[in-house]
C-alpha cells in the first residue's frame, strides 16, 4: 500500500497586537506536497477546527510547485480538509505541519495536536515540520513523560530570522522555546536551505528548507517500505 501523509494546517489568519495577516506560507505547504505527489503518496489535509484555512505568500505563485499547488488538487483539498478530531490518525504513516506565522497562534498549546504527534511518533511514524511549523512539537510529551524534542536535532525559524521578520507580532521566540525543552537546535544562515533528520523527525528552518523537508520525509517512508 502507498504511504499516507496527513498535512495539518493552522486555521489562524491574523497574529499579534497589530493583527498582522497570516496563514500557511504557500511554498512551505506546496513544496513538500510536490515531493509527496511525485512519490505517489496519498495526501490528506486536516486543520484544528475544520474551517477553511488561509494561505499567505500568494505573491510567490509564479514558482512552479506553488502554481501547481494553487491550480491543481493541493489548494482544493486543503480547503476541504477535515477537522483534526474527525481524523483516524492510525491510518497515516506521517504527519507534516507547514509554517507561516499562523501556527504560532493556534498550535503552541493545542492538546489534540500534541496527542496526535506523540501517537504517530510513538508507533514509529514520521513527524515533519518547517519554519514556524515546529511550534507544533512544543509541549509534546512522550509516554515516559519527556518532551519529544529533548535531545533531538531540530531546525526551525531562527531568532535571527524572526528579529528581521515578525518580532513584534509573535508571542514568543520559537528557537528559544524549542531549546528550553531540550532541543539541539541547528541554525544556518538566515533564509538559507536547512533541513535536518533525527530518526523519524524531520524539521526545516524556513521557506527555502521546505523542499528538503519533503524529500527527507519521502526518504524515510521509502526506507520503511523495503
Amino acid at each position: 500500500m502507498k504511504p499516507k501523509v496527513l498535512i495539518i494546517v493552522s486555521n489562524a489568519n491574523s497574529i499579534g497586537p497589530r493583527n498582522r495577516r497570516t496563514g500557511t506560507f504557500l511554498p512551505e505547504v506546496a513544496h513538500p506536497y510536490a515531493e509527496f505527489s511525485k512519490a505517489d503518496y496519498q495526501i490528506d489535509f486536516a486543520s484544528l477546527t475544520g474551517e477553511t484555512p488561509y494561505l499567505d505568500a500568494l505573491h510567490l505563485a509564479d514558482d512552479p510547485d506553488n502554481l501547481k499547488f494553487l491550480t491543481g488538487k493541493g489548494w482544493e483539498d486543503m480547503q476541504k480538509g477535515k477537522k483534526l478530531s474527525d481524523v483516524n490518525i492510525k491510518e497515516y504513516d506521517a504527519v507534516f505541519i507547514p509554517g507561516g506565522l499562523a501556527p504560532m497562534v493556534d498550535m503552541p498549546e493545542a492538546a489534540l495536536l500534541k496527542k496526535v504527534i506523540a501517537e504517530v511518533y510513538g508507533r514509529n511514524g514520521v513527524v515533519g515540520a518547517v519554519c514556524h511549523g515546529p511550534v507544533s512539537l512544543l509541549n509534546v510529551k512522550l509516554s515516559d513523560g519527556t518532551y519529544l524534542v529533548k535531545g533531538k536535532n531540530i531546525a526551525s525559524f531562527t531568532t535571527e530570522e524572526e528579529d528581521n521578520y515578525a518580532r513584534a507580532d509573535v508571542p514568543f521566540d520559537l528557537q528559544s522555546a524549542l531549546t528550553e525543552q531540550g532541543a539541539i537546535f541547528h541554525a544556518s544562515e538566515p533564509w538559507s536551505a536547512n533541513s535536518i533528520t533525527d530518526g523519524n523527525i524531520v524539521t526545516g528552518q524556513n521557506p527555502a528548507s521546505a523542499k528538503g523537508v519533503g524529500e527527507k520525509i519521502v526518504a524515510i517512508l521509502e526506507s520503511k517500505r523495503g
